[in-house]
């Protein structure tokens, strides 16, 4: 079993989606804590449970449209929405939802 993601990652993953400014999950999806959430996208709950390869998670967010074409969700790694580092971190904290 993997070791637990360092908590200072987590938070800053969580700032990343949270934020309005740069991952802005919250515009589409429905986190636990946050506010104002959108209902575009699949809530994010359960990640383990739906994403037990967390690379795929991470694939996802890289660029959704690889799995789905009619996605709707933006290519952040595709289109350098958010950096390599960023998406690691995003991946951290959704993965604890």
């Amino acid at each position: 079993m993997a070791a637990p993601a360092d908590p200072k990652i987590v938070a800053a993953g969580k700032a990343i989606a949270t934020g309005r400014s740069q991952g802005n999950c919250l515009a589409c999806h429905m986190i636990e804590d946050g506010a104002s959430p959108g209902n575009i996208g699949p809530p994010l709950l359960a990640m383990k449970a739906r994403y037990p390869d967390k690379a795929k998670l991470r694939a996802q967010i890289w660029d959704a449209t690889a799995a789905n074409p009619e996605s709707a969700m933006v290519p952040f790694g595709r289109l350098k929405v958010l950096t390599d580092d960023e998406i690691d971190k995003v991946v951290e904290y959704i993965w604890t939802l």
